[in-house]
């Protein structure tokens, strides 16, 4: 399913199988879940994709070839295993921000389904050092969510230090995902949703948060820390207003709406706004660590490949009943 013109549905098409070069993995594909990011790239609210491109940066396959030129790491990864591919999908190493454990940041990055074909696809190459083994745990369905909205949800919430009292504004597929971990480590959750969605809030009651209620409100206590999954600048100074003092607010997505400008008294008292880029292959190793231990459940929703664009639209119009999964050949 090919994006060719932004704005307008993928289109079917038989295109080459393509060819893994050196330090690539060729590899079938059987699920591809769906994120935002999908949507922001369709709608044109991340600018510069490659087009035409295949989007889906949530895979998961088997290795079907290693090219003989494959090298360094050739042994991490056999034909037949079954592997996890993420949204950061080559770095070059040697920049400053990768000399000092900072990958995430790497000018030179590329990113998988953005500006490198994705898993929306029968078959996929993949740069074997940022491909992830993946807990048997989980059936193909079942991990894919976990590839991006576990990932990214990880990262955010890690950034949290070791806050007790953790507020979710937004409670999409990461932030479902991460409350399961924040609830296992003795976290008191708080969550925030649209004003009136009363199923919403009574799920994350049931999930186990302390309370939950709408995004104009105040929690019943100041938070340590906050995450905002929602893409919605105007929760920024919410949140700021709701953070003990110290606390800090992780911005989670990769696109939000402009920031409107609120006192600095909001921010003093050494309140902290940060925000979270992409992600590193350390985060992914430890999140596939835990996500087992807890266990991390995910609620899916799954489609053929053809219908990608029904399952789009369904996201954007908030009429999933799970993260929507993509389930490709046999």
């Amino acid at each position: 399913m090919v994006l060719e013109k932004i704005g307008k549905p993928l289109a079917l098409r038989d295109v080459p199988q393509p060819k893994p070069a050196k330090g690539q993995l060729l590899v079938r594909v059987s699920a591809c879940a769906i994120c935002r990011t999908d949507l922001h790239i369709v709608d044109g609210e991340l600018s510069n994709p490659k087009l035409p491109l295949v989007l889906g940066h949530q895979i998961v396959g088997r290795v079907e070839e290693i090219p003989s030129s494959f090298g360094i790491r050739a042994s991490s990864f056999a034909v037949g295993d079954r592997i996890g591919i993420p949204w950061l999908g080559w770095t070059d190493g040697d920049c400053a921000f990768c000399r000092s454990h900072r990958e995430n940041l790497c000018d030179r990055a590329k990113f998988t389904g953005y500006t490198i074909d994705g898993g929306y696809a029968e078959f996929t190459v993949a740069d074997a050092r940022y491909c992830f083994h993946l807990p048997e745990r989980y059936d193909d369905v079942a991990v894919a969510p976990l590839l991006c909205a576990g990932l990214i949800g990880y990262r955010s919430y890690r950034k949290t230090g070791d806050a007790r009292r953790l507020g979710l504004y937004g409670f999409g597929n990461a932030a479902h995902l991460i409350a399961q971990i924040a609830i296992y480590e003795g976290r008191e959750l708080f969550v925030f949703t649209r004003s009136g969605d009363k199923a919403t809030q009574q799920a994350a009651k049931e999930l186990g948060a302390v309370w939950a209620g709408g995004s104009d409100e105040m929690p019943p206590e100041k938070l340590d820390a906050a995450i905002i999954f929602a893409s919605a600048g105007p929760l920024v100074p919410a949140a700021l207003r709701a953070l003990a003092k110290g606390g800090v607010v992780v911005c989670g997505g990769i696109h939000m709406t402009d920031i409107p400008s609120f006192p600095y008294v909001d921010l003093w008292e050494e309140r902290v706004i940060t925000s979270v880029a992409n992600l590193t292959r350390g985060d992914g190793e430890e999140f596939f660590k835990i996500a087992p231990r807890v266990p991390v459940k995910t609620k899916t929703e799954t489609f053929p490949l053809e219908d990608a664009n029904t399952a789009l639209d369904r996201f954007r119009a908030g009429r999933l009943k799970g993260s929507a999964v993509l389930t490709i050949g046999s």
